[in-house]
């Protein structure tokens, strides 16, 4: 629980920090559609930060509950992979990562899909 409770902060602190990045100093330096990317990215990294700390909060209060670590591993892959390579994609324009984000799409699916069958299962 304390580990997810860690990253999920840490994880929330990144994805406000790439965001002022990407407002403040990718503004004038990359396309309209770059920075899109670089939102949604940002976007999806806080949504599932925010997830890391639900997991660790139902951890502590559902410790019955199973699966929960798995399901946070998933948000956290989901992370790196989905928006990590947006992330990359934007400032690197290394196209070989597009086929990585739909990956990290996956990842968050089934983070949820997981959390739906344990919280069912409760």
């Amino acid at each position: 629980m304390k580990h997810l409770l860690i990253l999920g902060a840490f994880a929330m602190a990144l994805a406000v920090i790439l965001g002022a990045f990407g407002a403040h100093g990718l503004k004038a330096r990359v396309s309209a559609d770059a920075l899109s990317a670089w939102q949604t990215g940002v976007q999806y990294h806080m949504i599932h930060a925010l997830a890391l700390l639900m997991v660790a909060v139902l951890m502590a209060q559902f410790p019955a509950m199973g699966g929960l670590h798995w399901i946070g591993g998933l948000f956290l892959a989901g992370i790196l992979l989905f928006s990590g390579s947006l992330y990359l994609l934007v400032l690197t324009d290394w196209r070989f990562l597009g086929p990585i984000t739909p990956i990290g799409g996956v990842a968050f699916i089934l983070g949820w899909l997981g959390l739906l069958w344990s919280a069912l299962r409760l």
